[in-house]
Parts: structure tokens; sequence; C-alpha cells
């Protein structure tokens, strides 16, 4: 368990010529029960709207890398190596807003700024490899795995839209806390 102790100086002046000052420890042993400092649930970001579309861009993932897994094409390699790098990049986030560690870590980020670049890069990373990987299997007559996909492309579409929409959020908040 972590404890913060503080000092408090406070001149005494009523002792007249020689006065001295007087200092005050208050102890705080910090959060009872907990033993990660600030660290701490936090399952409400979730009921937000960010906090489901991060939800639903992690469903959507997981979803596109089963209908293009195995890849046997060197488009569908690429399309998933786009959905498992944004896949991993939003389960940190992820865990950063449900363990509340950007309130704990007194670090001198701008996380949302952070956050809206890497979500617009997958944006824009996504747009590209759906368009690669539909235009590929759209061609194709009579393959294995076509259906599977031409599906994964269509899912790919639909987080690009999900990647957007946070994008656009994250913009929002960012713009909301410079203006303060």
């Amino acid at each position: 368990m972590m404890t913060e102790t503080s000092v408090t100086v406070i001149p005494d002046h009523n002792a007249g010529a020689g006065a001295r000052q007087v200092p005050t420890v208050k102890t705080d042993p910090g959060q009872p029960g907990s033993s990660f400092g600030g660290i701490r649930l936090n399952v409400l970001y979730f009921r937000t709207i960010p906090g489901f579309v991060k939800l639903a861009q992690l469903a959507l993932a997981i979803i596109c890398m089963i209908l293009a897994s195995p890849a046997l094409v060197g488009v569908t390699s690429f399309f998933l190596f786009v959905v498992s790098t944004a896949f991993i990049a939003t389960i940190l986030w992820t865990f950063i807003y449900l363990f509340s560690i950007r309130e704990a870590l007194k670090l001198p980020i701008n996380w949302i700024l952070s956050e809206l670049i890497n979500t617009g890069i997958f944006t824009i990373a996504y747009a590209i490899a759906f368009i690669a990987q539909l235009s590929l299997w759209g061609g194709v007559i009579g393959t294995n795995g076509k259906g599977a996909n031409i599906a994964a492309g269509v899912f790919g579409i639909i987080n690009c839209i999900a990647y957007g929409v946070g994008t656009y959020f994250l913009y929002i908040e960012w713009q909301s806390s410079n203006t303060q």
C-alpha cells in the first residue's frame, strides 16, 4: 500500500521576536484495499459512446481476423496485418481506460492527442486494407475462401467507419480540452 506524507511548515507569528516555524506532518495511507495507488477499475467508460465504439472496434477486428484467415495471397496478409496491429493498439487503449491508467500515471503525455493520432492512422490504414482486400477478391472466380475474404473486406469497411467515428469523438474531446 502506498502512503503519502506531506509536511507543512507554518510560521508562528505569536512568538514575538524569536518567531520560529512549526512543521506539521500528515500521513495519508492511500486508498484502503488498493495496492496500486491510483489504478482502479473504470467500467463506466464503456457505457459512453466512445467506450462503446472502442468495444465495437475490437469485436469487428475479431470477425475480420476470423474471416480472412488463413492469408492465401499477399493482399490478405496486408489486410490481416492492419487488422491485427489495430486490434493490439485498441486493446492497449482499452486497458488504459479500463484501469484508469491515464489518471494514475502523472506523465506529461497528451493522451487524447496520442490516441487521436493512433486512431486516425488506423482509420486510413483500414481504408487502404479493405480496398485492397475487396479489389483482389472481388475479381477472383471460383476460389476457395472467396466468400469469407469478401465478407472480411465488408467487415473491414464497417470497422473503418467505426475507427472514423472514434477519431471524430477523439477530435471533439481534444478540441474541447485545448480551449480550456
